[in-house]
């Protein structure tokens, strides 16, 4: 994949099978604690969604995550 999510994004694949997350590097503000492989929680209307190979993503700020699990 060649998408690097910036300052605190969160690219996300919404599956609920799938753990797989990749994240920015947070900013000076906002230190990120979602860690590559996380499992998320996120709200219904949150994000952007993006396809990226034929496969479909999320993309949203680390603030717009309700809770890792």
């Amino acid at each position: 994949m060649k998408v690097k999510p910036l300052a605190d994004r969160v690219l996300i694949e919404p599956n609920p099978a799938e753990e797989k997350t990749a994240v920015g590097p947070g900013t000076a503000d906002v230190k990120m604690e979602v860690k590559t492989g996380d499992q998320v929680l996120y709200g219904k209307y949150a994000g952007t969604e993006i396809n990226i190979d034929g496969k479909d993503y999320l993309i949203m700020k680390q603030g717009d995550i309700l809770a890792i699990i």
